[in-house]
């Protein structure tokens, strides 16, 4: 079969690797690594995939990922010791440092595709006028994602539309009450429109943010310079198990099928078919190099808010050194050889 086919040359190829570029971490005692991940979404599917595969311990870490349902406590509790990576939105990240906070962005799963999505009553973007729009939380990715998107749109908030903090990271469990009434619209994936058609609910398709030119960070990982300092080999094997959970997610739907299934409690085919498609196969980088651009523009979002922002360049806000060492080292020319 062509999926197992895949399966077994990803755990051969994690056998040589642990005998040759993480160094015989399997000889080696752990090292202990607490990783957070902001929502439960299919960008997280490479943390899932390294955790069920072993892959982690393979480069010589022992891995404990916990659920942390927002950006900015993420980032205290990196700051706090508590957690020593963190999976959350770039602007999370950028806001604490631009408080001056040690916070640095190592790499990315990618950007969330969200889709305006509105009550079914609502059917062009004008009938949003005079409407409530929900976000997650008020400086979360989702409400500056909201706040680029509706200008472009010819809505200003505030103006033109009430946008709100609803305190649920989920897109999911915005839409539901978003169905009851309580919001007009928010943000949403192709997954959630796929998951309500299936439950006989429908929404209305308002923009793309993609499309948009909107670009979220909802994904990044970043870490403290300290850490990166102190314990490069930790994190540089987290990046190399991050590397190759998305090399081995991308080729084996059916693992993950099966972490999706774990790990968002899904089971249709038809959806977890569209997560694969559009997260492992669309949105999440074959090499989690972080963009700039994307941060750039949470830095100008940002700078409204924090006046020590202005003038600032992504550069400062982020560290490639251990992803370009990574590559440097051949490590991705091995990892997508035919």
């Amino acid at each position: 079969m062509k999926h197992a086919r895949w399966f077994r040359s990803g755990l051969f190829f994690g056998l040589l690797m642990s005998c040759g570029t993480a160094g015989g971490g399997q000889e080696k005692k752990l090292a202990p690594l607490t990783i957070s991940y902001a929502s439960v979404s299919g960008t997280r599917a490479p943390l899932w995939i390294a955790k069920e595969l072993g892959i982690f311990e393979k480069y010589g870490l022992d891995v404990n990922l916990v659920y942390i349902a927002s950006g900015v406590i993420s980032v205290n509790a990196l700051l706090g010791g508590s957690v020593q990576v963190i999976a959350a939105s770039g602007s999370s990240a950028v806001g604490a440092a631009a408080r001056g906070a040690p916070v640095v962005i190592i790499a990315s799963l990618g950007p969330i595709a969200y889709k305006l999505l509105a009550h079914p009553s609502i059917s062009s973007v004008e009938g949003l006028r005079g409407k409530t729009i929900g976000s997650s939380r008020a400086g979360a990715g989702s409400d500056y994602a909201l706040q680029r998107l509706l200008p472009r749109l010819g809505l200003i908030p505030g103006k033109d539309v009430h946008l709100i903090p609803t305190g649920l990271s989920e897109s999911d469990r915005r839409l539901m009450i978003m169905l009851q009434g309580k919001i007009d619209a928010t943000l949403g994936t192709a997954d959630n429109i796929l998951q309500l058609e299936l439950r006989g609910q429908k929404v209305s398709i308002l923009a793309d943010l993609l499309e948009s030119g909107v670009y979220t960070t909802g994904s990044d990982i970043a870490t403290s310079p300290q850490l990166l300092k102190e314990r490069p080999r930790p994190i540089k094997g987290f990046l190399m198990a991050l590397s190759e959970a998305i090399w081995i997610g991308r080729r084996n739907q059916e693992l993950a099928f099966r972490v999706y299934r774990k790990y968002m409690k899904v089971e249709e085919p038809r959806l977890l078919e569209s997560m694969h498609k559009n997260y492992l196969l669309g949105t999440i980088p074959i090499k989690p190099y972080p963009r700039e651009e994307a941060i750039q523009t949470d830095i100008e979002d940002l700078s409204h808010t924090y006046i020590q922002l202005k003038g600032r360049k992504a550069a400062e806000f982020i560290d490639m050194t251990l992803l370009k060492e990574i590559e440097s080292e051949g490590f991705f020319n091995q990892l997508h050889r035919p």
